[in-house]
């Protein structure tokens, strides 16, 4: 069997091959993916393949490899050793931009609610990665929260922000299309920096208190030192974004003085196995996800802003390259065109 795959040969080159795909293997399903969706974040700093030497960027992400890492699709085949009952179930993965994929069953999670849409439950790792961050940061109710950063993963933390009942959550953005991509809610304030003065704002939002927690989702790392600025002493800083350059950082000024936490919030922090103490594995928050969006508490839908044919997708990446300020979500259908 052949599928269609988008990889990146070399930087700043999007290209489809045909891939032969061989039976799954032990412990493997054949996944026949209906969506994915393109991270225009991670995957761009991938395809433009511009890394400081040594780091984990330049690691992870070496030419030729292939893009994408959130696919949701049928399994279509089982390999040796796995249960009959994954057969035609829908189910997301972390495969790449293919058609077909074999996938370890570990690694897959089971979309266990009819009414979340393809659409809607691609979005399922993203989700995954803000919410392992909402956790270590410990947000309650009556906290008051800044997010620096309204792609996708800002979009998902000042609305996890939301459920959790901080108020106010103050969204940051430069990009006036991607705050108004945000929920219709009181408490969940819209600042744009370059039209008002973001520090004179969070002081008159939080009476002076100024903000419990901040989470860094820009992936500048130029900025970070600045967005501690609205932070109260001994407040909470998440970083939930990768920035791909070093950060000069004053940690007396910035950390120690005013004895700031600092969390760091990758998705592969989860836990392995859910215990008593901290039941939060990747697979429980994905089950959380999928109750949130079938029950009407999270509108994902708002956060995509263009479906395209797997076939258009180079031409899409040489687009984001230009200008990313009007994109969000980009949905991938892995139909043939009629």
């Amino acid at each position: 069997m052949n599928s269609p795959i988008i990889v990146f040969p070399r930087a700043k080159t999007a290209a489809i091959q045909q891939r032969k795909l061989e039976p799954p293997g032990m412990g493997e399903v054949l996944v026949k993916n209906h969506k994915s969706l393109i991270s225009i974040g991670t995957e761009m700093t991938a395809f433009c393949g511009v890394y400081p030497p040594g780091s984990v960027w330049e690691k992870t992400f070496p030419f030729p490899f292939d893009a994408g890492y959130a696919t949701v699709g049928e399994v279509i085949e089982i390999g040796y050793g796995v249960d009959e009952k994954w057969l035609g179930r829908r189910v997301g993965s972390m495969a790449p931009h293919c058609r077909y994929a074999n996938v370890p069953v570990k690694e897959l999670r089971y979309i266990h609610r009819d009414e979340v849409s393809d659409e809607e439950a691609v979005f399922y790792i993203l989700a995954q990665i803000v919410m392992r961050g909402i956790r270590l940061s410990k947000v309650g109710w009556g906290d008051s929260v800044v997010v620096f950063g309204m792609g996708m993963l800002g979009h998902f933390a000042a609305c996890f922000c939301r459920l959790s009942g901080a108020k106010p959550v103050i969204a940051v953005d430069t990009a006036e299309f991607r705050l108004g991509l945000l929920p219709a809610d009181k408490a969940l304030i819209k600042v744009n920096p370059l039209k008002s003065k973001l520090l004179k704002q969070v002081k008159t939002l939080t009476r002076g208190r100024m903000a419990d927690i901040v989470f860094e989702v820009t992936g500048n790392g130029k900025l970070i030192p600045d967005e501690f600025k609205v932070l109260h002493k001994q407040g909470r800083f998440v970083v939930m974004s990768s920035p791909k350059e070093k950060t000069l950082f004053d940690f007396h000024d910035l950390c120690n003085s005013p004895s700031h936490t600092i969390i760091g919030a990758h998705n592969f922090s989860h836990p392995e196995f859910a215990t008593p103490e901290n039941p939060w594995t990747a697979e429980r928050h994905c089950e959380q996800f999928f109750d949130l969006v079938a029950d009407g508490e999270l509108d994902v839908r708002q956060m995509i802003t263009h479906r395209i044919n797997f076939k258009s997708a180079p031409e899409i990446y040489n687009k984001l390259l230009e200008d990313r300020s009007s994109y969000m979500g980009i949905i991938i259908d892995w139909e043939d065109e009629k």
